[in-house]
């Protein structure tokens, strides 16, 4: 069997105003959550010689990490600009960025895509001082339309589900990388084995992994060349992330454990960043990848069910795609406002893309009201803009 590489991926993301709700409404939820971020800096830098870690923070959450009402309410257990000090630091850790708000982008307007994603990697530069090079779509929600958008926003690599990826030569390999083209841009696609992934954000344990790894190879088409084993999951959901009891949960159960065996030379893995991995096998071979999702819950993730399935996420998703199209129909004319005009179409704008929040309709009925807390604003904003150009 060829070498085993191991790119493993952690996603953050808090919707807006969440971590102060949290913390006015349960913050021993807060705390467990904040110690996730914390948690994993830590680790990396414990584990500095052989640990290789990719994280993904949503521009939002980074927003909140900044808050200084934030900053002082969880200086009791995490100092959070030392924890984002220790990222920017961190040269064992590859910084991911996604959509700034942390939108599904195949259900939003073509027309926000490159506000979410310049925004979103802007934001990442400005708190660790150096860009992402590869990008995690929301929820993994991705279609081949989005790779121009993204190689012009400046990402190399894109992480998709491995489930949706169709190489052009037929036989399906998911443990390696692709070139997939789209209007005339090529980025590569980096398939995450979902089963794998599963099992790290739900439980698992060194031997376990490696052996479980080891089958799965053995039984792929090209068992003998380089093997890149992508899984990637939430990173402070669930209690086996959540668990303070630190030897009990991912870190101490399966990372720690997991990065001792490699450190003392019997591990058949190695992790790897995937720019590492890039640069010693770029793709050679061709991919499409299906419109689609990661699964969530009983849903397959071949289709945007679980955010779009429901008749109110429907008519959200609607009123969202309306007032982003009435906006650009006003941006168009832009030069006939005034400055109190253009101000108003700027307000707007933000409470359009935050309206964009995959929350507001992941998060069941409840949260649905929270996009029209964002479009109905808006909508008066962008009436405020329109009576100026009767």
């Amino acid at each position: 069997m060829g070498p085993i590489l191991h790119a493993l991926g952690l996603h953050m993301h808090q919707p807006p105003g969440n971590l102060k709700l949290l913390l006015d409404s349960n913050p021993w939820e807060a705390e467990q959550i904040i110690r996730c971020y914390e948690r994993a800096v830590r680790y990396a830098w414990q584990y500095r010689d052989v640990a290789r870690l990719h994280v993904g923070f949503s521009g939002v959450l980074l927003e909140q990490f900044q808050d200084p009402e934030i900053i002082a309410r969880c200086s009791k257990f995490v100092d959070l600009p030392k924890m984002l000090e220790r990222y920017a630091q961190a040269d064992t850790i590859e910084l991911i960025g996604m959509g700034y708000y942390h939108p599904i982008f195949p259900l939003i307007p073509q027309t926000d895509w490159e506000d979410q994603l310049l925004a979103g990697r802007r934001i990442v530069e400005q708190v660790f001082g150096r860009a992402p090079r590869g990008f995690w779509p929301p929820e993994m929600a991705f279609c081949m339309e989005m790779i121009p958008a993204l190689v012009k926003a400046g990402y190399e690599y894109v992480v998709v589900d491995g489930v949706h990826v169709q190489p052009q030569s037929g036989a399906v390999d998911i443990y390696q990388p692709y070139r997939a083209s789209y209007g005339g841009a090529t980025i590569t696609v980096v398939p995450r084995d979902r089963d794998l992934s599963n099992a790290q954000e739900s439980g698992l344990d060194p031997n376990w992994f490696f052996n479980e790894v080891t089958h799965k190879l053995s039984h792929s088409p090209h068992p003998n060349a380089p093997r890149l084993v992508t899984t990637w999951s939430d990173g402070e959901n669930g209690g086996w992330f959540r668990q303070m009891h630190e030897e009990s949960g991912f870190f101490g159960r399966f990372f720690a454990p997991y990065m001792e065996t490699v450190r003392a030379g019997r591990s058949p893995i190695r992790p790897v960043t995937i720019g590492e991995y890039l640069r010693e096998h770029p793709p050679i071979e061709t991919a499409a990848v299906r419109t689609g999702a990661w699964n969530v819950g009983a849903t397959s993730g071949m289709d945007f069910s679980q955010w779009a399935g429901t008749d109110s996420q429907k008519r959200a998703v609607e009123k969202i795609c309306q007032t982003s199209a009435r906006y650009w129909r006003l941006k168009a004319q832009e030069n006939r406002l005034s400055a109190r005009g253009k101000e108003a179409l700027a307000k707007a704008r933000k409470l359009i893309l935050e309206g964009e929040t995959s929350c507001f309709l992941f998060w069941g009925e409840a949260w649905v009201p929270e996009l029209y807390k964002r479009t109905e604003p808006a909508a008066r904003y962008l009436d405020e803009a329109e009576a100026e150009l009767r």
